[in-house]
C-alpha cells in the first residue's frame, strides 16, 4: 500500500475537525503501517446540503483517477444526506477503482478482495447504518424548530435580532433607539434620492446592510412606516409608535 485519504466533514466552523483527523491517522497508523503518503479532505458543510462540500467532489474526482489505495472516513453515514444511494455509490466508486474503504464511525472496512457476498453485506449495512443517521438528523432538527416555534409562541425572540433591536436577558425584543433611528434616517435619504454610496459613507452603515433593508419592502416597512408582519418586531415598534409628545423621553416617532 502507497498512498490514503482520509475525509471528514462537520457542519459548522464552531465544530472541531481535528479530532476526526486525529482518530483517522490513527486508525490507519495502527492497521495500514505500510501506508507512506497520508491526503486529507476536509468539509464545513450543513448538514442539510445536498450536492457535498468542494473537498468531497475533490476526492471523489481522486478516486476516479487511482490515486488512492485506502480511503478512511470517519463518518461515512453522514453522507446519505446527500441523496438516497450516495454511501452505495461512493463504496461501489472505491471498488471500481480497487480502493479500500475504511468507515470509522460505522467500524467497517471494505477491501475489493472482499467476497463479493460480503462486499454486498457491508454496503447495506453502510447505507442502512446512513439512513438512520439520516433520520436522527432530521429528527433532531425538528425538535429544533419545534423549540424555536414554541419560544416564539411564548413571546421571546430567538436568533440575531434585526438592526436597530435588541433583546433583553428574555429574550424580548427591544427597540435601540439610537441605532433604528440612525437607520430610519439612512432610509429616509434613500428614499429621497440620495446615492446608498453617500449615504453609507456619512452613517456609518454598511453599504450592503442598506441595500438589503431599503430593497426588501417587508423590511423597509418597519423604519419607514413602523409596520411589521411579525408579532415581536410589531410589539417592539410599539416602543417608537405614538406622537414624539406623548412617548417616554420624547422618543416618538410619527410614522405617518
Amino acid at each position: 500500500m502507497q498512498s490514503a485519504a482520509i475525509y471528514a466533514r462537520v457542519s459548522t466552523p464552531e465544530q472541531d475537525l481535528q479530532r476526526q483527523l486525529d482518530e483517522c491517522h490513527e486508525h490507519i497508523a495502527s492497521k495500514f503501517p505500510e501506508a507512506t503518503t497520508i491526503d486529507t479532505y476536509t468539509d464545513v458543510v450543513s448538514g442539510i446540503d445536498e450536492h457535498g462540500g468542494e473537498q468531497y467532489r475533490k476526492l471523489d474526482r481522486a478516486i476516479e483517477n487511482g490515486d488512492y489505495d485506502l480511503v478512511a472516513v470517519h463518518e461515512l453515514s453522514r453522507l446519505s444526506r446527500l441523496g438516497a444511494g450516495e454511501i452505495h455509490r461512493f463504496i461501489q466508486h472505491c471498488m471500481d477503482r480497487e480502493t479500500i474503504v475504511e468507515s470509522l464511525d460505522l467500524g467497517l472496512s471494505i477491501h475489493v478482495d472482499d467476497p463479493p457476498i460480503q462486499r454486498t453485506v457491508y454496503t447495506m449495512i453502510a447505507s442502512i447504518m446512513g439512513d438512520l443517521a439520516k433520520i436522527e438528523h432530521e429528527q433532531n432538527l425538528h425538535r429544533i424548530q419545534s423549540g424555536i416555534r414554541a419560544a416564539q409562541r411564548a413571546g421571546t425572540w430567538t436568533g440575531r435580532p434585526p438592526r436597530g433591536f435588541v433583546i433583553d436577558k428574555n429574550s424580548i425584543l427591544h427597540i435601540d433607539t439610537d441605532d433604528f433611528l440612525e437607520t430610519r434616517e439612512a432610509l429616509l435619504r434613500i428614499k429621497h434620492g440620495e446615492r446608498k454610496s453617500t449615504v453609507a459613507e456619512s452613517s456609518g452603515i454598511p453599504r450592503s446592510t442598506l441595500v438589503r433593508l431599503f430593497e426588501d419592502e417587508q423590511r423597509r416597512a418597519i423604519y419607514l412606516d413602523g409596520v411589521a408582519t411579525d408579532d415581536h418586531l410589531d410589539r417592539a415598534l410599539d416602543e417608537l409608535r405614538s406622537s414624539p409628545d406623548s412617548a417616554p423621553s420624547g422618543t416618538g416617532v410619527r410614522f405617518k
